[in-house]
């Protein structure tokens, strides 16, 4: 089969960059012809499709890009031309890309897959944020002009303006005209896109998969510390999370980097060790050794691979009762949950965490059977080979 994945970035920039690379190099394994389209970026991995790459954007393009700009049509088509795909396999390209390629694939008569990672199609600002933490609904179904009066984009008035006049072009009913199958993450984002108007016939959920084999271990040995892993962001829930380390005895590891970063390196406490940035083999030794991590998230999160890698290595989880993070624990077996945002809450289960006896052979073991690639190859092609 001829596959043509696309995302706005190649390189290992966030969840979605990863699960594309990681699916790319799945379907190459099973001997598929994958091309690869994405914006042309200085830290994009070598790519021997680079040439239809449409160029960095710049500010000048925030007017033109999201609506789908001359160049991206031109470039997609000709990729389209060339590769001859048999499915077109969408995951983050708004904005920087935008939803044209469905229509252009659609037109063509091939069929379109996409993923989605976060709720750019139903919320302007990706996030279902309001000023920054609170929960907002209200574009759901239909964009609203109060995300402009509100500045929902990064508190900009320009910004908002085109959020708004993006997501009004790109409405659920012309994206569902063209897009054949919308693979959900989490259940809890399938029945929020059914919420949006999205058509439940659309929709599919499938939890995201790794590549297990990178983490086997030989033995599940704990130190005496747990960890969050991830970006320190206000919406990821780490300022909270580093108030409860202050006032506890356990060692809180904080692994990541982020826009709060000097924030909360000036809020932790002697307890709390902000480790910065760190590659994937720093990262498992990690939260291979941790007692467990944490996901203290304030938003609607999809479907982590902060935890599923941490379960793949024998490692409980500690995570928000929001968006699709309860999909994902066993409760009592993997892990635990806890209110989100609450503070007294997750005080009271991070002491439980460290009491609790846990099985971390066991929470790898199943946690490696139930996100091992090739089972997410072989629903995936029942959903690419679907009439």
């Amino acid at each position: 089969m001829r596959i043509l994945l696309s995302n706005k970035f190649y390189y290992r920039r966030g969840g979605d960059c990863i699960y594309m690379l990681n699916l790319e190099r799945l379907l190459k394994a099973h001997g598929h012809q994958v091309a690869v389209f994405a914006m042309d970026y200085p830290e994009n991995l070598p790519s021997g499709w680079s040439e239809y790459f449409p160029s960095n954007m710049t500010n000048a393009m925030a007017f033109t890009r999201p609506f789908g700009s001359r160049e991206v049509r031109e470039k997609f088509s000709r990729l389209m031309t060339d590769f001859s795909p048999d499915v077109v396999h969408l995951n983050n390209i708004h904005t920087h890309l935008s939803p044209v390629m469905a229509e252009i694939a659609h037109s063509r008569g091939v069929r379109v897959v996409w993923t989605l990672h976060d709720y750019k199609l139903l919320c302007p600002r990706y996030d279902c944020l309001r000023g920054g933490s609170e929960v907002c609904e209200t574009c759901f179904g239909g964009v609203k002009l109060a995300g402009i009066s509100q500045r929902c984009m990064k508190g900009s008035l320009a910004q908002s303006v085109i959020g708004y006049l993006e997501a009004a072009k790109w409405s659920h009913k012309r994206l569902s005209s063209c897009t054949d199958v919308w693979i959900c993450p989490s259940e809890f984002m399938s029945k929020k896109m059914a919420q949006g108007g999205f058509p439940s016939e659309k929709l599919t959920f499938l939890h995201n998969s790794i590549d297990t084999s990178r983490c086997r271990r030989r033995n599940y040995g704990k130190a005496e510390y747990y960890c969050y892993v991830g970006r320190l962001s206000h919406e990821k829930g780490v300022r909270t999370l580093i108030k409860v380390a202050n006032s506890l005895p356990y060692t809180l590891k904080v692994v990541g980097g982020g826009p709060m970063e000097s924030e909360l390196r000036a809020l932790a406490g002697d307890k709390v060790e902000l480790v910065g940035v760190k590659q994937w083999d720093d990262v498992k030794l990690y939260v291979g050794q941790a007692q467990f991590t944490v996901i203290p998230s304030e938003w609607y999160e999809n479907c982590p691979l902060s935890v599923i890698e941490a379960q793949c290595l024998g490692t409980p989880v500690l995570g928000a009762r929001i968006g699709g993070i309860p999909e994902l624990i066993d409760e009592g077996v993997s892990g635990m949950t806890f209110e989100s945002g609450n503070e007294s809450d997750l005080k009271e289960k991070i002491v439980a965490m460290m009491q609790r006896q846990w099985d971390y052979a066991t929470i790898a073991r199943q946690a490696m059977s139930r996100y091992d690639d090739e089972r997410y190859y072989e629903h995936l092609m029942a959903i690419y080979e679907a009439e």
